[in-house]
């Protein structure tokens, strides 16, 4: 049996697939931004929680305070562009799915675990004493357990040659574990997530130092020393990411086309600027590198899972029949709904500075 075979026939999109696509990589950025605060913090508090300085115990109680905010929005968010991966590739993402369904089905569970571990630690930071360290860790635990099955679905979703191996395991209990590119995603991941969630507590902490807290300057500095050293594991993983691809996609990258090309240029510069700016503890301009380095990053994701599908599937082979309406009312409903986010987050604000 050819894999091609085992690759069903796409759904009709009713506009374009390029506005579906615009919108995965929007979104998907949204996401990426959030789950790495969301995972970053949870990781650096239980570092914080071994900690017996002011320092620590403060970025400690501010990453408790986060969490179940963080990881509201990240789910929530998390959902748009995963929708517009099943509209575009629900044929691929469907059939890994159903592969390794007894992991997909759990994340649902791991997550609202590590959700109540979250709430419990928040609510209980100071009743819970040297304890909450250990609660914080099972609910980091629960985070990069989900974060390791979503990284084996996408790369399954990838590969689908390896889907023949239903036929000896039909139970939904297989993991993608053979990829040479599974460990380094993952791992980059994880570092950009501890990478992140220390940039996330030096901007809270810069505001607080603009606002005259003269403590918050060596929390700034702490946060921005996680950040840096964070980025250039991330750099070598990411080296390492990059030399696992398959030689087709990896040559497909690398090429000299324009478009691979300017994309490879812009992420060096970017990288180079995000060292830069941390090393230099500048935490506006690197926060701002860092919204450029994961637009690029997303970019060059989108690229290489186009070079991995050649054999088996195009966007372009995606047929249309034209309705628009759903479309607009979508659009419509999607700056509506962010417009009342804003509102109810402005009136959170203001609700906690009146506290």
């Amino acid at each position: 049996m050819t894999p091609v075979t085992l690759v069903p026939q796409p759904d009709v999109l009713q506009v374009p697939w390029g506005w579906f696509q615009a919108l995965l990589v929007f979104t998907f950025i949204l996401h990426l931004l959030l789950m790495n605060t969301m995972l970053g913090n949870a990781i650096l508090a239980v570092f914080a929680g071994l900690g017996r300085n002011e320092d620590y115990h403060a970025m400690e109680k501010q990453a408790s305070v986060n969490l179940p905010y963080a990881i509201a929005f990240t789910v929530n968010i998390g959902v748009a562009p995963l929708l517009f991966l099943q509209v575009l590739y629900g044929h691929l993402i469907y059939a890994s799915s159903v592969l390794m369904a007894v992991y997909w089905l759990s994340v649902v569970g791991l997550l609202i675990i590590a959700y109540y571990c979250a709430y419990i630690y928040d609510f209980k930071f100071e009743a819970l004493g040297s304890r909450r360290t250990l609660l914080i860790a099972a609910s980091a635990v629960l985070m990069l357990t989900i974060g390791f099955i979503f990284t084996n679905n996408m790369t399954l979703m990838l590969t689908p040659a390896k889907w023949q191996a239903y036929f000896s395991n039909p139970n939904g209990t297989i993991l993608n574990l053979s990829d040479p590119t599974l460990v380094p995603r993952y791992l980059h991941f994880v570092t950009a997530s501890v990478a992140i969630g220390g940039l996330s507590q030096a901007i809270y902490w810069k505001i607080r130092q603009q606002k005259g807290l003269e403590q918050a300057a060596s929390r700034v500095a702490i946060g921005m020393r996680w950040f840096f050293r964070a980025t250039v594991v991330q750099l070598a993983l990411g080296t390492w990411f990059l030399l696992a691809l398959p030689s087709g996609v990896l040559s497909r990258l690398t090429s000299g086309a324009l478009y691979p090309t300017i994309l490879l240029i812009a992420a060096a510069t970017a990288v180079l600027l995000v060292l830069y700016f941390g090393i230099k503890q500048q935490v506006w301009p690197a926060a701002a590198c860092v919204a450029a380095t994961v637009t690029i990053m997303v970019l060059i994701r989108d690229f290489v899972r186009a070079a991995y599908l050649e054999p088996f599937f195009s966007l372009s082979d995606l047929k249309v029949a034209p309705q628009y309406s759903p479309m607009i009312m979508f659009l419509v409903s999607f700056v509506v709904g962010l417009i009342i986010v804003a509102y109810m987050l402005k009136l959170a604000a203001a609700a906690g500075k009146e506290a």
